[in-house]
């Protein structure tokens, strides 16, 4: 596993055994950071991330090396967030990150209580765990941890759907990838604003 572009690019990243951590893979990643790009000259510079069941930290992590200004982690499991730490020290980041070691949805009461808001929000919890879908989107949709310009996406199963619509979020792309998939979601509400 490493970081596909970027100021970090082909740089490794640590991984952890187990079923519940399943970092997306690099051809994936490279799929999802190609849509969130297209047609966007300036790419994610300057984007805040929530990278929720972070695991690795792969994603967010290529978030940053692309530009994102702030990627918070969340990462429950102490095992993951210790390699979080350790991907990001590899690398020498020092700042534009949070790891936060709680579970959903204390996480984001602390969010919400801080006024965070995201521009991106990558979401890949264990696919034992196929209620976390509804779960997390639902509270996503209702929460001002989402603004008008906010996309969502959820990675799962490609034989698994999570949803068309959760409060202001509607799906508006769906791709598959061998045997997993990336569902797109967006801000169905009226205001462009951040609230």
């Amino acid at each position: 596993m490493r970081v596909i572009a970027g100021k970090y690019r082909s740089r490794p990243l640590r991984s952890l055994r187990g079923m519940d951590i399943r970092p997306t893979s690099d051809r994936l990643r490279e799929t999802l950071f190609n849509v969130l790009t297209a047609g966007n000259p300036e790419g994610l510079v300057d984007t805040v991330w929530l990278d929720l069941y972070a695991g690795t930290g792969a994603v967010g992590i290529e978030a940053l090396s692309r530009g994102a200004k702030e990627v918070v982690f969340i990462e429950n499991s102490p095992a993951a967030a210790e390699t979080i730490r350790q991907n990001l020290q590899s690398l020498g980041v020092s700042e534009g990150f949070r790891i936060v070691q709680e579970s959903l949805p204390n996480a984001f009461r602390r969010l919400v209580n801080h006024g965070f808001t995201a521009d991106v929000v990558f979401l890949d919890p264990p696919y034992r765990m196929d209620d976390a879908y509804t779960s997390v989107l639902r509270a996503l949709g209702e929460s001002s941890l989402i603004w008008g310009r906010s996309v969502v996406v959820a990675e799962h199963e490609k034989k698994f759907d999570p949803g068309e619509e959760f409060g202001t979020l509607r799906r508006f792309r769906r791709m598959d990838q061998g045997s997993t998939a990336l569902s797109f979601y967006r801000y169905s509400g009226t205001s462009n604003e951040r609230l």
